[in-house]
């Protein structure tokens, strides 16, 4: 079947003919480009026309055509690469009537390499005096119209590579994700934390409950899942001696996709041999601010109408404190199912199945009435035991040494003062079969027999972390959907 162009596209296709005429690649091939346009611009601050002229600087730059201005035997184009725009100047007689053929060519879009020295513009805009133009690759499709760009949101997310080059926002956001991965791990490296990588098919289902994603393996003729978490794998780490372990890595749970889900996303795990849930406390608070600090160069961040300050400690509460100080109900006295059911009713709550036991209650009237409150930092501590089958329980056995952590109404992180009583593990690990069996998709339906050996060889007590990196990076983006610190997120089929 014949491609269909329109008259812009066919006018490109066309010019590929002219460019072979002319002895050019229209795809052409290696340039040897030395020059940032970011670095050029730092380089020439506060430098006059004057300066430039009497001391020549000679820059050879690549990037992409954002502008043309033609103007006969002259012309004016703006030049971008992945950090800056550039104006330049092309002049036939300066570049040769060979080469000036070959831009004439050009068009929006177009890759090139200028080469030349700087000067200032008569409106004194810092411009590039093209001595030599070479063309590097013919884009073929027209970019969209500069000051609107993509404005359907579905087309910015599907064509990221063109919502890139138009929108500098995009691309803002598409270079910050990776500067914060480094920070994280060079902040975890200094710890003396060592990061690993461990399998992403797991034989059984471990480590968090959620709905999985499954895959068959050929090979060894079974169904296998991919992890859902990589908790259980490090906690291995742990009994094999290395006391302080982080692994950032890809995750996958076959559930709903909104602005804050998406069925594949990146954690950080962390586990510190040794420690408890204070540790993991102060690794969250040191670690917000540090990025804060070195990537943004502030730690006052802005997310939508709010602003944090991670230089102040987080807010720190229990989740049945969490739900008393706003509903009154007090989940600390003893009380019945039944009791605890009634109390749902009253307010509203919505009830499932395949509950059992009041913790799940407890856990309902957290995520109707408190999660959405929680703005600033806050920390949500000692929660019911039902939620939490691989930590160490509390004083009062009816809960366990958990929190996680909520910024705008949002959860960034889980952490643990980790079970490491093999016989306990165990119990918790039955609890979730029976859960399994009532209905509830999420629970676990195998027991991990490795693990619970590899805990019979004995693991240190620690303290454990697991934080999502999208939602970080969605805050200090200061964006409100995980779709837009996705470079390819997930999406329907496209119609």
């Amino acid at each position: 079947m014949e491609e269909k162009l329109n008259d812009q596209e066919q006018a490109r296709f066309d010019k590929l003919a002219k460019y072979e005429e002319l002895g050019i690649d229209p795809f052409g091939s290696r340039y040897d480009w030395k020059d940032r346009i970011v670095d050029i611009r730092k380089a020439v601050e506060g430098k006059t026309a004057e300066e430039l002229a009497a001391n020549p600087i000679t820059v050879k730059v690549a990037g992409r055509l954002m502008a043309i201005r033609r103007m006969g035997k002259a012309s004016f184009v703006n030049l971008k690469d992945q950090n800056g725009v550039i104006q330049a100047w092309l002049g036939r007689d300066v570049i040769g009537e060979e080469s000036y053929n070959v831009f004439k060519l050009a068009d929006l879009g177009d890759i090139v390499g200028l080469e030349g020295t700087l000067m200032l513009s008569h409106t004194g805009e810092l411009t590039i005096r093209v001595t030599a133009y070479t063309h590097i690759t013919k884009c073929l499709k027209p970019l969209p119209e500069k000051f609107h760009g993509l404005t359907d949101t579905e087309d910015r997310y599907r064509h990221r590579y063109v919502d890139m080059i138009i929108n500098d926002e995009s691309r803002r956001i598409a270079l910050l994700r990776p500067a914060i991965v480094k920070e994280i791990r060079r902040f975890c490296d200094s710890l003396g934390f060592v990061e690993v990588e461990t399998s992403v098919l797991s034989p059984i289902l471990g480590g968090a409950n959620a709905r999985p994603f499954i895959t068959h393996h050929n090979a060894l003729g079974k169904d296998f899942y991919l992890r859902i978490a990589t908790e259980l794998n490090l906690k291995k780490c742990m009994v094999g001696g290395i006391d302080r372990v982080y692994e950032i890595g890809r995750i996958f749970r076959n559930e709903g996709i909104d602005t804050r889900h998406n069925p594949e996303f990146t954690t950080i795990e962390l586990y510190q041999a040794y420690g408890d849930l204070s540790d993991m406390r102060s690794w969250v608070e040191n670690l917000f601010k540090d990025i804060a600090t070195n990537v943004l160069g502030t730690t006052e961040i802005h997310w939508g109408d709010n602003v944090m300050d991670f230089s102040k400690p987080f807010k720190w509460i229990s989740m049945v404190d969490s739900i008393k100080e706003i509903t009154g109900v007090d989940f600390n006295k003893e009380m019945t199912f039944e009791e605890a059911v009634a109390l749902a009713k009253e307010h509203h709550v919505t009830l499932e199945k395949s509950w059992n036991s009041v913790g799940y209650i407890i856990a309902a009237f957290f995520d109707e009435f408190v999660e959405p409150t929680l703005i600033q930092p806050t920390f949500i501590h000692t929660y019911p035991i039902e939620l939490s089958p691989l930590t160490k329980k509390s004083k009062d056995p009816r809960f366990v040494e958990r929190f996680e952590f909520f910024i705008n109404g949002m959860e960034m992180g889980n952490a643990y003062s980790e079970l490491n009583n093999p016989f306990d593990q165990k119990e918790r690990f039955q609890a979730q079969l029976e859960a399994k069996k009532r209905g509830d998709e999420e629970a676990s339906n195998d027991m991990d027999l490795n693990f619970l050996d590899a805990l019979r060889y004995g693991m240190p007590p620690a303290g454990g972390i697991g934080v999502g990196i999208d939602r970080l990076v969605m805050m200090f983006a200061n964006t409100l959907t995980v779709r837009e610190v996705l470079l390819f997120p997930t999406l329907k089929d496209e119609k």
